[in-house]
């Protein structure tokens, strides 16, 4: 037996995190929702409600307890909504150390390629049709560069972001493009030797390859907008070109540390990130942001902070919910088929694949807090399930998870 006397505390294994987003919409929600600035769509409202009840009993509740001295373990369950801060953390590196074992052994370069801000309108009003053109574009750029100067396939992973670091509209794609690829010639594995490129040329292909996107969307009559002939569409679009379009491309990464926390970094993490989150006060909520314009001595962005109320704030976050369906990330060269490429062309790190970030969630909260929760912390001994519970508009109802207890699953009862 446990030589401490019976525990009646019990531990809430969930945020901890200063502030919750999920908290500020509790708060004025409601309120903003009967009158908007914005139009509300479905997946919006969907991503809301799943991000406000996340890790709370309506979700469900898991009971842990000790079998000597009783101290009880509550594990809330996740919403697992894209648009949600608090599961994006955990599917990121999920998916960061699989995608690890997935690449080439070559080092990798990370590059973005942003869209002028004169085609927000135009983006926001066809929405899926032209994100998918950007990263069609984006992608076809930098594979018929290599494949044209190099003869070489390369491996693509894009990331689509609608926000900047205020969170306004700011179109671009995120990629880790191989730096190098598999021969045309000969289908062996080769690197490229050196960091030079032309970021004219590159900047010029970008643009030459989503004008002919537009415009063949323009002619096929798909596209939304607002010019009266293709004439006045032309303008427009000679207009914006003007002025070289955005290209920024990083200095070669080595596989996996570098590569894995560009990755993480810039995949599926939600907009905002709860940590950045300084202030909730009333109808006003703060966050940091680093200032692009502004450098420090370091040459660093230097850090500020915003001041928004709700019925800024909530519109201004909600543009960027993912549109149903749409795949944030995606795949293109020798990755969009990786079954074609060779095994030992894959990157193979030494030693067991690490359990901590590819496991469970068990493994994970272990990791990032260096307490596994399903311990007991004065027995030293590993805690039983007991129970599941879910708060609904009949009470709470409890039952056994099937999957994590074998014994019999009784009727839902009210606790």
């Amino acid at each position: 037996m446990c030589k401490y006397n019976v525990h009646n505390k019990s531990f809430s294994w969930g945020c901890d995190k200063k502030y919750r987003l999920a908290d500020f919409f509790d708060q004025w929600w409601d309120i903003y929702k009967q009158s908007p600035r914005q139009f509300i769509t479905a997946e919006q409202y969907k991503a809301v409600n799943a991000m406000r009840v996340c890790r709370t009993e309506a979700l469900g509740v898991d009971h842990y307890a000790c079998s000597d001295c009783g101290e009880i373990t509550r594990v809330y369950h996740s919403c697992k909504n894209r648009f949600c801060p608090t599961c994006s953390w955990f599917e990121t590196k999920k998916w960061a150390e699989w995608l690890k074992q997935e690449m080439l052994s070559l080092p990798h370069r990370h590059t973005v390629m942003t869209l002028p801000h004169q085609l927000n309108e135009l983006i926001k009003e066809n929405g899926s049709l032209l994100l998918s053109a950007l990263m069609r574009s984006a992608a076809g750029t930098i594979k018929e560069w290599m494949n044209h100067k190099y003869n070489l396939r390369p491996g693509i992973i894009s990331v689509l972001h609608t926000f900047g670091e205020k969170k306004d509209f700011h179109v671009h794609v995120h990629m880790i493009v191989s730096w190098g690829g598999i021969s045309n010639v000969d289908k062996s594995l080769q690197y490229i030797k050196g960091e030079y490129v032309n970021y004219d040329f590159l900047k010029k292909k970008f643009r030459q390859k989503f004008n002919n996107e537009l415009f063949t969307l323009f002619d096929k009559g798909v596209l939304k907008h607002h010019f009266s002939t293709r004439n006045d569409f032309a303008r427009f679009i000679r207009q914006i070109n003007r002025k070289k379009w955005i290209l920024k491309l990083e200095p070669p990464m080595n596989i996996p540390t570098q590569v894995i926390r560009y990755v993480g970094r810039y995949s599926k993490r939600a907009c905002l990130s709860e940590y950045k989150i300084t202030k909730i006060e009333g109808e006003y909520i703060s966050f940091r942001y680093k200032d692009n314009k502004t450098k420090d001595i370091n040459n660093k962005p230097v850090e500020r902070e915003l001041r928004l109320n709700y019925r800024d704030f909530f519109p201004r976050l909600l543009q960027h919910v993912p549109l149903k369906h749409f795949r944030l990330v995606r795949y293109y060269g020798v990755y969009s088929n990786r079954s074609v490429v060779a095994q030992e062309y894959l990157y193979k790190e030494d030693g067991p694949p690490n359990e901590i970030i590819a496991g469970n969630w068990e493994k994970q909260q272990e990791e990032k807090t260096g307490i596994n929760p399903l311990i007991c912390e004065h027995c030293n001994k590993r805690k039983i399930y007991l129970y599941t519970t879910i708060l609904s508009s009949m009470g709470v109802n409890k039952f056994k998870r099937p999957e994590l207890s074998h014994e019999k699953i009784p009727d839902k009862q009210v606790a």
